[in-house]
Order: C-alpha cells, then structure tokens, then sequence
C-alpha cells in the first residue's frame, strides 16, 4: 500500500486489525511502526519475526523514502530530518494516534529523529542496535578482534567507499560478524530490496551518518523509551546503547544489553521478543 506525503510516495504495510473482536466489544490495540535498518534495505528484513506482536498490536511496516518500494525519490531528501518528519506525517495521513515505534539499526537513529522532533507525539518509542553518534574507531578494532586483519581492512574500505568491490567483500566478511548465530542465514537479506545509493549519499565520510549527534536532542524524549543492544555487536557497540539510555530521563528509560548477542540482538537471543513484549504490554494507555 501507498501514501504521498508532499511530493514523496510511501510504500507501507499492515499486519493486524486495530480493532480486535473480544466477546461483546470491541478492543483497540496500539499501533507498532517498525522501522527497518540500513539505509538501502526494505520493510521485508524484519519480518516475519515482528508479524508476531500482531496480537497486541496493529503492525504497520514503512519502507522509508529513497529505500524499497518507496521510489522515485529525490537524494537531496534523504536526511534524518526528513526521514524522522516522514513518520509523523505519515501517522497523520493514516490517523495513527499515539504510535509505539520500534527503530532498529538505522531505523532506530530515524526513530531518534522522529522522537526528538515531534517529542509529543509518540507513545513510546524502542531504539534497537542503534547509536546517537557513530564510533568508527571501536566498531573497526571489533571487526578485527571477532574476523582479524582482512575484517578489519574490509570494514574500513567499505565505510570509506562503498564501492561495489567493497561492497561485496563486506558483506561476505563483515555481516556474519554483525551476530553470533546465522538466524536465518542470508534469507532476509536476499529479499529485501537493495539500494545502495542510499546508503552511499548516508553513510560514506563527510555525509550524514558521520555527522549526526543526537546527545543533546534525545533529553527532549518524553515518553518511555526501552533501549535494546547486543553485548557482541561490532557496529553500533553496547557503550553507544549505554550512551543513549544514559541521555533519557531515567524515569522513562529502560536499558537491555543481552549478552552473547549481536547486531538486533532479538536474532540471536529469542527471549529478547519476549523483553519487547512485556514492554509494550506494560505501557500506560495513552
């Protein structure tokens, strides 16, 4: 399905009913966005694990602008800023009221600036293998400690290029270090729509991936927050999860760094479903 927000078409999906049938009424769900990682990937890479909380809510998928199925788009608009603007205004095309809003990898630094620009509007937001500001320099001493000198040299050429050459050796090396199980193996990967210009006009030096700094925005979050972070993780490592719950309002921050457990660390370690589970079910109505 699709939704135009100002000159941009936005590819979206549902799974779930906002009104589940419970005896003799009708009970209404909150709505979960689950932002994908990346950028340059799809909505697909995060089911169907996340299918499953359609029981509690009404999932609704985004693919965000420039990436998958949200296309044509203009490079000049691929910026947090808009991408974070994106999600507010896609709940208000489609009535989405008070949204939890799950952001992994990337997702979670749009999901950043979605929450630290529209601090009122959502009701909770989850930042997963996420970071406020990028560490290179740590994240390019774990490929080499988990994959040794080739990893390391492999993971610097890429972050610098992003060439096609790069490209490739990344993800035969690198990625199988993002976790400490295959869950899955390449599956979401291979359906997922790639787009790599995006992540090249994001994420290679000088552009918006180096720059950003969330740490002084995120104290605007006013709304609970439950940041999630794999202990084995060498791209956004657990002392950048610790950096982030340590900006929000302790009142509202729930910090989980799972051990033996990488990149999204829910793939490595199932109970962390459960963790966001019991968050959700735990929010006050809104």
């Amino acid at each position: 399905m699709f939704v135009t927000l100002g000159e941009q078409r936005i590819f979206f999906d549902v799974v779930g009913e906002k009104l589940a049938i419970d005896g003799p009424r009708m009970r209404e769900k909150p709505t979960l966005l689950v932002l994908h990682g990346g950028p340059g990937f799809d909505h697909s890479v995060m089911r169907p694990a996340f299918d499953a909380f359609s029981d509690i809510a009404q999932v609704v998928y985004v693919d965000h602008r420039g990436n998958g199925r949200s296309v044509p788009s203009d490079p000049a608009t691929w910026t947090l800023a808009q991408w974070g603007d994106d999600i507010r205004a896609l709940c208000d095309a489609l009535g989405i009221e008070k949204p939890i809003v799950f952001g992994q990898s990337f997702g979670g630094t749009v999901a950043q600036a979605y929450v630290t620009r529209h601090p009122s509007h959502p009701r909770a937001v989850i930042l997963s293998s996420t970071a406020a500001r990028m560490d290179f320099a740590a994240s390019f001493d774990l490929f080499e400690a988990k994959g040794g000198a080739e990893a390391r040299a492999v993971a610097e050429a890429f972050w610098a290029a992003g060439s096609d050459e790069s490209t490739t050796s990344y993800m035969r090396l690198c990625m199988p270090l993002y976790n400490t199980t295959s869950h899955g193996g390449n599956e979401p990967l291979q359906r997922a729509i790639t787009r790599f210009e995006v992540y090249r006009h994001f994420s290679l030096p000088g552009r918006e991936l180096h720059t950003m700094d969330f740490r002084d925005s995120l104290r605007r979050i006013a709304c609970p927050a439950l940041v999630l972070g794999g202990m084995e993780d060498p791209i956004t490592p657990p002392h950048l999860a610790r950096e982030i719950a340590g900006l929000i309002d302790e009142s509202l921050v729930t910090l989980r760094l799972i051990e033996n457990a990488g990149h999204g660390p829910f793939r490595d370690d199932p109970s962390v479903y459960g963790v966001i589970r019991e968050f959700i079910v735990g929010l006050k109505a809104p």
